[in-house]
């Protein structure tokens, strides 16, 4: 059975393909149009994911939306309608979307694939999130958690996954939400909405959150572990601009901007609601806990990417096993939509784990080659592993900043090997060269680990950590080691934390071998690893994309699978490069 999941119109649309209950590709739009967070009907991601299984949508037997417009549709109409006449704009641009855009999801599917209508299918919002997770564990029952802004209706959803079924416990509703609350704070500390979050949770650690019952006036935590927001603090409900309103910046201020000298203030801002949002969710997974009885959870939706409160569940709840797959957020719906159209809908056994993330495209060395010459670059190709590692390695001993480029690229806004910038954690400087003369972004974001799965519990505190799946996908925030965190300071966040990605030799054999090399260097078996694009962009997708970000920046050198590039031009010319007949400088 042939299932292409889909997800668009609201930020991060993606498309995903499964054959027989397993995926054969995935990927976000925006990899290949290059717009950040591409909410477009994902033509781009469409066309990959079947060409990867030599398909054409005619081949599909069901196309799968991840939510369900007339239900989403009923809730923005109601909550424009509230607004009506006092924002007329909101009522009016609300129905024009809707009408024009958004409401006749099945017929654009249609037309834009050239399949029947009656090929198109639709899930629920939080069951493609709940499926996401779930269908993707090793588990056979599990509690699952997933928090987001909004879907249809729901916000929150507390499920139970039994095999291949999955039941909704309860829902909490728009307009109360964790995601929309942790975005108004994102909003008012000057980052965007659904872009910026992840540098709240960096600037949390720079702060002490002394706002906390400031915070707390925001929203009530009820007997259930449910939760309600004080509406008169927020706009987000009747404004297409603003998230929150004069009483809000009465309680807190004014709202940062880039000349604002305050930053300790915002830093204990950021703090506050960090601490605040792992409270609400704590408070959630124990209720789950206690309403299933089962010690294994799956956490789905936007919130799940908040990889501190992730760890904060670890410890602070009955779970001890959690699992989380790498596209947590609406991208994943395209995922969760179609395996639960497969497990649920159809009563298909399971059979499927998703253990790594690397599903999207990958080029060839003949495409890789042509690239450069295309641009007159200069490049060595090393026809032997073993040299290119240790040529790779030798050069981040010394201090140079890669850019390494292999396989197929990762699922989900983490870069995970694949698509990486890598440098040398044992040295702070790094922190800033990277920041400030590769990513061009603030200076206080911090830099994660990609770190040897076996030797991984010699520098972090996380008991038996190769077991733990989210930290195979940089999605727990654990504490470095006292006594390491002196030997690897470029990794070490302020807070003394770090975010680490676990590297195994069976998904990912020639990065752990670049690790391992430069363990054998320098008994550090980790490299600092970030994600490879400038700031605002998306992360690299092609060879042409990856030349143009080294280009723009100041890293020193570019490894295209078994190709290098020096930044200054110079080429390592050796006899095996003519004898095989590769060209080494540009024609």
């Amino acid at each position: 059975m042939r299932i292409l999941g889909l997800s668009f119109f609201y930020h991060d649309a993606a498309a995903c393909l499964l054959i027989d209950g397993v995926p054969v590709a995935m990927a976000e739009e925006e990899r290949f149009s290059r717009k950040k967070h591409d909410s477009g009907f994902p033509s781009l991601a469409t066309d990959f994911v079947l060409k990867k299984a030599n398909l054409k949508a005619s081949d599909v037997d069901w196309v799968v939306f991840y939510e369900k417009p007339f239900i989403k549709f009923e809730r923005i109409i109601k909550t424009a309608l509230k607004t009506f006449p006092l924002a007329p704009g909101v009522f009016r641009e609300s129905i024009k979307h809707l009408f024009l855009d958004k409401l006749w999801i099945r017929y654009l599917i249609a037309s834009e694939l050239c399949v029947s209508p009656q090929k198109v299918l639709f899930s629920n919002h939080h069951l493609s999130h709940a499926a996401s997770a779930f269908f993707c564990s090793p588990y056979d029952e599990a509690a699952i958690l997933t928090v987001d802004g909004v879907g249809e209706w729901a916000t929150t959803a507390l499920s139970i996954g039994e095999g291949n079924k999955i039941r909704i416990l309860k829902e909490v509703h728009f307009p109360h939400s964790l995601g929309l609350l942790y975005s108004v704070f994102t909003a008012f500390l000057g980052f965007e909405v659904n872009e910026g979050e992840y540098k709240v949770m960096g600037m949390a650690p720079y702060g002490i959150p002394r706002y906390v019952d400031k915070v707390k006036k925001l929203i009530t935590l009820t007997d259930d572990s449910s939760f309600r927001l004080n509406l008169d603090y927020f706009k987000f409900q009747r404004s297409l601009s603003e998230t929150f309103s004069n009483k809000f910046v009465e309680l807190f201020g004014e709202p940062r901007n880039k000349n604002s000298q305050l930053q300790e203030f915002y830093a204990d801002i950021a703090a506050s609601i960090q601490a605040v949002l792992e409270e609400h969710l704590v408070a959630l997974a124990n209720h789950l806990y206690k309403l299933t009885g089962i010690d294994t959870l799956c956490l789905a939706g936007g919130v799940a990417l908040n990889s501190v409160a992730n760890w904060k569940i670890r410890q602070k709840t009955p779970f001890r096993q959690i699992y989380i797959q790498p596209a947590s957020g609406d991208s994943g719906g395209a995922l969760g939509a179609a395996l639960a159209l497969y497990h649920i809908a159809f009563n298909k056994k399971r059979g499927f784990v998703m253990g790594h993330a690397y599903w999207g495209a990958e080029y060839s060395n003949e495409e890789i080659e042509k690239s450069f010459q295309e641009r007159k670059l200069s490049y060595k190709f090393v026809s032997g592993e073993d040299e290119l590692i240790d040529i790779v390695s030798d050069n981040i001993t010394k201090g140079k900043v890669i850019g390494w480029f292999q396989g197929p690229f990762e699922w989900g806004p983490r870069a995970l090997g694949n698509r990486s910038i890598l440098a040398d954690p044992r040295r702070a400087e790094m922190k800033d060269i990277v920041n400030t003369k590769i990513k061009f972004r603030e200076p206080y974001r911090p830099f994660a680990p990609s770190v040897l799965a076996e030797h991984a519990g010699g520098f972090f505190e996380i008991p038996d950590l190769k077991s733990h799946y989210p930290a195979r996908f940089m999605l727990y925030v654990v504490p470095v080691k006292k006594d390491k965190q002196g030997i690897v300071p470029a990794i070490t966040h302020v807070d003394g934390s770090a975010r680490p990605q676990l590297v195994f030799r069976e998904t990912s054999p020639r990065y752990w071998k670049l690790i391992d090399r430069f363990r054998q260097k320098t008994s550090v078996p980790m490299l600092l690893n970030t994600s490879f694009n400038l700031r605002g962009e998306p992360i690299v997708n092609t060879p042409e994309n990856a030349i143009n970000t080294f280009l723009k920046s100041e890293m020193d050198m570019l490894v295209l699978e078994d190709f290098i590039v020096y930044k200054n031009g110079s080429i390592i010319r050796q006899a095996h490069d003519a004898e095989q007949g590769r060209s080494i400088s540009s024609p």
